[in-house]
């Protein structure tokens, strides 16, 4: 196949295949799908605005994706910026074969990350969520990193909970996960004895469940003769270790293999993974509990039922949990009110 000049034009499609083609062999299997993944959407906006050829590309429209990407979307700062991370170094490759005007990537604007602001108010979105679970479900499949963030996101449970948890409070058959508050045997609840109930998880979390207690699960007890769900090689995974792989798991360069802080990966301290907490992108559970708390809500789920779940009152879950949008709220009364 003969290349097409800038002057033939390239169609989109055709471009991100050569692109694609071209990063394959230099990059992680992971960065690889982040990047078709992210792309798709640039080449579902280019087909709705009827982008016929790359040559046609200006900083105009650069600008109109990144809006369309935005508001279609409906993603968070972060998540746009390592997007549009991805488009930038996509442009590159098409300005470097005279596909696009050479220079054109250096219009992408990615939006500014205030570390402040996250840190005050850090939380994830659906939508990185389920990149990250893709990534680690492809790549860390039933590992112990793989399994804390489904189950934590899945339940939206404290750390504290997830690490009281013993082999024996997992029930396969009846598909749920007893919680039990024994500070006379090492673990502790946050809210005591008021904090004991059942969670029901769905198959997909069992299945991967089961998987990690098969082949990743050590076969030890802790200092009280107990069975820990969740271990290491000498016993109990204690709560630091729990959130350094939280922390990991949603470092961006982790599951995405862009830095939305224009750091060089490889360099970076946060990289190191008992340094990942100062990737200013990166979380802990907490955020990941008011996460999914608020994943909950949006899927419709009763506040009285979410309260129960993730053991915190409906006027608490009011006023701390609950992260939507007055948008989405209105999106959700309107479901309910439009047969009225």
């Amino acid at each position: 196949m003969i290349l097409q000049t800038m002057a033939d034009g390239i169609p989109p499609q055709q471009a991100v295949e050569l692109y694609l083609k071209d990063r394959k062999p230099d990059i992680t299997k992971s960065t690889y799908r982040n990047h078709k993944y992210h792309l798709n959407s640039f080449l579902e906006w280019a087909k709705q605005t009827g982008l016929a050829s790359m040559n046609e590309m200006t900083g105009k429209h650069i600008y109109e994706y990144k809006i369309w990407r935005r508001d279609t979307g409906d993603i968070n700062a972060l998540t746009l910026s390592n997007q549009l991370s991805t488009l930038r170094v996509f442009l590159s490759f098409c300005g470097s074969i005279e596909a696009a005007e050479e220079g054109l990537a250096e219009k992408v604007m990615t939006p500014d990350i205030d570390p402040e602001e996250m840190a005050r108010d850090k939380a994830i979105d659906i939508e990185t969520a389920n990149e990250i679970l893709g990534y680690l479900d492809t790549y860390e499949y039933a590992s112990l990193r793989h399994t804390l963030f489904y189950l934590l996101w899945h339940t939206g449970i404290r750390t504290g909970t997830i690490h009281s948890l013993d082999i024996d409070d997992y029930h396969s058959e009846g598909q749920y996960i007893e919680i039990q508050h024994r500070p006379d045997q090492g673990t502790r609840l946050k809210n005591k004895s008021r904090a004991e109930r059942e969670i029901h998880i769905k198959q997909e979390v069992c299945d991967v469940l089961e998987d990690y207690i098969k082949v990743n699960r050590h076969d030890v007890e802790d200092d009280h003769g107990r069975e820990p769900l969740f271990t290491t090689s000498s016993g109990r995974a204690y709560k630091s270790l729990i959130q350094k792989h939280i922390y990991v798991a949603t470092r961006p360069c982790h599951y995405s293999g862009n830095c939305p802080h224009n750091e060089d990966i490889e360099a970076c301290e946060a990289s190191d993974f008992n340094l990942a907490s100062k990737c200013p992108s990166s979380v802990s559970p907490h955020p990941i509990r008011r996460s999914a708390i608020t994943a909950h809500l949006n899927a419709d789920v009763p506040k009285e039922i979410a309260s129960d779940r993730m053991n915190v009152s409906v006027s608490v879950l009011d006023k701390h949990y609950d992260a939507r949008t007055e948008t989405e709220k209105r999106e959700l009364r309107r479901d309910y009110l439009d047969n009225v």
